[in-house]
């Protein structure tokens, strides 16, 4: 089993920024792409942004130029740096990591989430 704990959120004004941090730990065999989404009050998950590891990154239309992912493969560490936050960036941002065994098989681990609250 594979767990990611994420840290990071918070109640900001728009326009502030917030840094996400997520780690995973446990039984882990080869962590692959990580990534982020999050989910707003009556709304379906969405993705954010993900990042394989050789570093190539995708990002959803509404935060591109303002979010910036990035890892650390060595910590089994995410990272989401957020900018020009917006009302609208307000949701619960959760981490999701892909662990491949030997076999090849790919499990999906998604962490418990973290509260984003951008103001007005």
């Amino acid at each position: 089993q594979v767990q990611l704990v994420e840290s990071g959120g918070g109640l900001v004004q728009a326009g502030e920024s917030l840094r996400l941090s997520c780690t995973a730990s446990g039984s882990i065999f080869r962590i692959n792409a990580m990534g982020w989404y999050r989910q707003a009050p009556g709304k379906q998950r969405e993705l954010v942004a993900f990042i394989t590891v050789g570093g190539s990154t995708n990002y959803a239309d509404s935060v591109k130029g303002r979010f910036t992912i990035s890892r650390d493969n060595a910590k089994n560490t995410v990272y989401l740096q957020m900018n020009s936050l917006k009302p609208e960036d307000t949701a619960v941002y959760y981490c999701n990591a892909d662990d491949i065994h030997p076999d090849a098989t790919r499990y999906s681990y998604w962490g418990q989430g973290t509260q984003v609250t951008v103001s007005s």
